[in-house]
């Protein structure tokens, strides 16, 4: 971490002409006690001291000037993320899945998500508080919102994005004890017109950055109490950071990665503190057991208690219920799993639909479409859908007549020949050795027959699993195979989605391994009249159950995304050279999702800059180079707080690089707001050495004009593309006579 230094109280880091006379009086003190420590030439020492005392403002600053500059960058941040948040007055890209999300919380309705729930959750509460009853839509990009009162819930994520800003501000303060490095970082966020745009509408990103900025602060402020251990400051700030560990992995499981940023840097203290000789081994063990308590204890109560509210929020029945099991579903108000009374056994003649077992499985559904013309016989499909649907009913019936009034009830039991006849279209479930669509070792299922008249192809076998023959089918305990009689394969299905003629379904086939542990069903619901009914209550799960299915359904949810057709995307290489943006609105109010192309590529330039430079240091080091003890504890305290922040940079984007899921360009912003600050870091350490290359007459000029340019250029460089986030009409940029066509630089750029 950052060497500790001693504040001279001199000024600003700007206040460079009061070096001039410093240096005259470090030249005589420096060849009186210094000489032989320094053991450089005479005509290089002045040089060896303008760095010195360049390295000792750098860490200087009076408390005014600090929150002076933490003011402005604050007030700037807030005023471009709110500037015009009404606008466009219609849905942005994602808005239509998290402000729907949001909706669903207001109304108390369940649904299926991808991530954890905290972000969503806090959305609704936005619009709760902004006057939002939960009423629209949010059907598809481009919807008008109209009267909804919609800006709340922008202008509540726009804040949290606002405070990135200054969170990076006080976090490389914390690191380098520069304000030059600080205020680079806080401005190379705020000018970022990725980051704008991310944080001024109705998604997960500005939320999430904002609670990896708040670990990341939380952290570092802990350990600068570490003189003060056990302090009431110190266990603040360790239960905050643990707090806020929570919050980041609550709103996606990419939080994950600042977890492991945060225990990283845990370890390496811990470590520190083990080889203090002067700490004993019962204190050793007091740090230790303080930590497990604030950084494991409490972010697991935590992120427990954002479930706990999110099902205690979400107890009414929505469009999410059929990914969950038929003993999840049957706590939800609404459902028609819900406080219900059914029977509790099969009978031929009953109305069933029938689940997979399997975590996230969908129910066996036909519909009147046929498979295609290359996928023959064309016969009507077979799937699986996530959904509650009436085409999700099938009759199951003797395999070789008809069930008949007056015929006697005849419950269904393992070994039992069956037919599944669809209730809807009157086809009943067959296969054959044809090969399935998407899984070509597998055999083709399909709808066939008529009036539920088929062939002998139709006839499957019933088995209870752990069970012997004769055992009956039990609703919702029983696990049940079906095995086709002549094919001898077991029916199945799995993640593997059909293209649009498939609706986007799930694909159905009989699979000739016998062996399948996923080719499990069980009878969810079922309706017959001639049967005794029992409560349902029987089957309702407690929270733990609820809790790691939720989990199970969304890991399983998470690595199954794959893009929809004619959806852009891109990969982990794209992302640091600002390759390809987003589209986030298409219509004559156009948004494009794209970093500042300057300070992307710019903070390419720094890492590459910091390899040098660390090289340079290791080389010079090795061969013996001497330098004053300023400078090179300078050094030290830059280089530190590099690593550091290049860690974070690694951590927040290489594990993207090996993800099969669907991965778009905004996933690097997290990994941006580390690379940001460090690249604050390397700007002021160049400056500094550029200072130290001209004679001293200079330095105050060449510091003046090489923070006036880089702050200048990243002025005009967001002002030129401020339009990508605040809105573009007329014609596009490849257009004659388009205004916008200077700001494609590349041609990848959907401008």
């Amino acid at each position: 971490m950052a060497t500790k230094k001693k504040s001279h109280g001199k000024g600003t880091i700007d206040s460079y002409k009061e070096l001039k006379e410093d240096v005259k009086t470090r030249e005589k003190r420096t060849n009186v006690e210094e000489k032989d420590d320094l053991d450089l030439k005479s005509n290089a020492k002045s040089n060896e001291i303008v760095k010195e005392l360049v390295a000792d403002q750098s860490t200087t600053a009076s408390t005014r000037t600090y929150y002076s500059m933490l003011i402005s960058v604050t007030l700037l941040s807030l005023t471009s993320r709110l500037y015009n948040i009404d606008k466009p007055a219609h849905v942005c890209w994602d808005e239509t899945h998290f402000g729907k999300m949001g909706s669903w919380y207001i109304k108390r309705e369940f649904f299926f998500d991808v991530h954890p729930p905290l972000g969503k959750m806090l959305i609704g509460l936005f619009g709760i508080l902004t006057g939002y009853d939960g009423g629209f839509a949010f059907a598809k990009p481009g919807d008008e919102y109209g009267e909804t009162r919609y800006i709340g819930m922008r202008a509540c994520c726009a804040v949290m994005g606002a405070a990135v800003v200054p969170l990076a501000y006080m976090s490389v303060w914390l690191l380098t004890k520069s304000l030059m490095s600080s205020l680079f970082a806080a401005l190379l966020i705020l000018l970022d017109v990725g980051t704008l745009t991310l944080s001024r509408h109705i998604l997960l990103d500005p939320i999430m950055m904002f609670f990896i900025m708040m670990s990341t602060y939380s952290q570092l402020k802990f350990l600068s109490y570490r003189d003060r251990p056990f302090s009431s400051q110190w266990w603040i700030w360790l239960a905050l950071t643990g707090l806020f560990l929570a919050s980041s992995i609550g709103v996606k499981f990419v939080g994950l990665f600042i977890i492991l940023y945060v225990g990283i840097l845990t370890v390496n203290d811990l470590w520190k503190i083990l080889g203090n000789q002067t700490i004993s081994l019962v204190e050793v063990v007091k740090h230790f057991v303080a930590r497990a308590l604030c950084l494991i204890i409490l972010p697991i109560l935590v992120y427990i208690a954002i479930f706990a509210v999110h099902l205690r929020i979400l107890n009414h029945s929505g469009n999410g219920d059929g990914f969950y099991s038929s003993a999840f579903q049957s706590q939800l108000i609404g459902n028609r799993l819900y406080n219900v009374s059914m029977p509790e056994n099969v009978a031929f003649g009953s109305v069933i639909t029938l689940k997979q077992r399997r975590t996230g499985g969908g129910y066996l559904h036909s519909h009147w479409h046929l498979y295609p013309e290359e996928h023959p016989p064309r016969q009507q499909q077979i799937t699986t859908y996530a959904h509650k649907d009436f085409n999700n009913e099938w009759i199951i019936k003797l395999a070789d007549q008809e069930p008949k009034p007056d015929d006697p009830v005849q419950l269904v039991v393992s070994g039992d020949l069956v037919r599944l006849e669809h209730r809807e279209t009157r086809r009943n479930l067959h296969s054959h050795h044809e090969p399935a669509p998407l899984s070509r070792r597998h055999f083709q299922v399909s709808g066939y027959g008529v009036n539920g008249s088929g062939d002998a192809n139709d006839v499957w076998v019933v088995e209870v699993v752990g069970s012997p023959p004769g055992t009956v089918i039990q609703t919702a305990k029983s696990r049940l195979r079906f095995i086709h009689y002549h094919v001898r394969c077991l029916l199945h299905s799995h993640d593997k989605k059909l293209p649009k003629w498939g609706w986007d379904q799930l694909e159905a086939t009989c699979n000739p391994n016998m062996r399948e542990p996923k080719a499990l069903w069980s009878v969810e619901e079922i309706t017959d009249n001639r049967l005794p009914n029992a409560s349902f209550e029987i089957y309702s799960p407690s929270f733990t159950e609820r809790f790691t299915e939720s989990h199970a359904v969304m890991t399983q949810g998470n690595s199954g995304l794959k893009p929809k057709e004619g959806e852009i995307t891109s990969r982990p290489w794209q992302w640091p050279i600002d390759f390809r943006g987003q589209i986030f609105s298409g219509n004559n109010h156009r948004i494009y999702l794209l970093g500042n192309p300057i300070i992307f590529w710019g903070c390419l330039v720094a890492h590459v800059l910091f390899v040098v430079y660390y090289l340079a240091h290791a080389v010079k080091a090795k061969r013996g180079h001497k330098e004053n003890k300023a400078w090179t504890e300078h050094k030290e305290t830059i280089f530190s707080a590099c690593w550091w922040l290049l860690l974070g940079w690694a951590l927040h984007y290489l594990p993207f690089w090996p993800m099969t899921r669907v991965l778009y360009f905004h996933h690097y912003f997290p990994a941006f707001l580390f690379s940001a600050m460090l690249t604050g870091v390397i700007l002021d350490h160049t400056i500094i050495l550029l200072i130290t290359l001209v004679p001293d007459s200079m330095g105050s000029m060449v510091f003046h004009t090489v923070v006036g340019s880089i702050t200048s250029g990243l002025i005009l460089s967001f002002y030129l593309f401020s339009p990508l986030t605040y809105g573009m009409d007329g014609p596009v940029s490849h257009e004659e006579d388009s205004k916008w066509a200077g700001l494609k630089w590349l041609r990848s750029w959907d401008i």
